[in-house]
């Protein structure tokens, strides 16, 4: 969940501003379907976001296993042993697998429910054998 929320910021939000700017400077400008370079070049605020936000998600994920969204929350994610956790664990089997899975109907909603069972683990700390601490 906080995931989605930094890339709206980080991400979407550049896009909306710029579709807003350009469709209020090709109003006022009179230069109506001509905005396509205008629209480009803000539009790339977009892209320099996922830019930043990948950068800040493997700094953080390297250092202390945590996301920006869980930085932001002081959470973090770690081995069930207590020990850190690698970038590939949490890219390849938090993410990669556990998003390959998600294609079975109603995974998402299983695999968040199992965070109330007695480990607090949900599907895809089970698959990456992890759980997530206070940091």
């Amino acid at each position: 969940m906080e995931v989605a929320l930094v890339i709206a910021v980080m991400v979407y939000m550049p896009f909306m501003v710029a579709a807003i700017m350009v469709g209020a400077i090709g109003r006022a400008t009179g230069i109506g379907n001509n905005v396509g370079p205008l629209f480009l070049a803000i539009g790339s605020l977009g892209i320099v976001g996922f830019i930043v936000w990948c950068w800040l998600t493997i700094k953080y994920v390297r250092s202390n296993g945590q996301t920006i969204g869980k930085k932001i929350l002081g959470i973090k994610v770690v081995r069930t042993d207590g020990s850190p956790i690698s970038l590939g664990r949490i890219f390849w089997l938090r993410n990669v697998v556990n998003g390959l899975i998600s294609i079975i109907p109603l995974y998402g909603i299983i695999d968040a429910l199992f965070i109330f069972g007695e480990s607090r683990q949900c599907v895809h700390d089970k698959i990456a054998d992890t759980f997530v601490v206070k940091a």
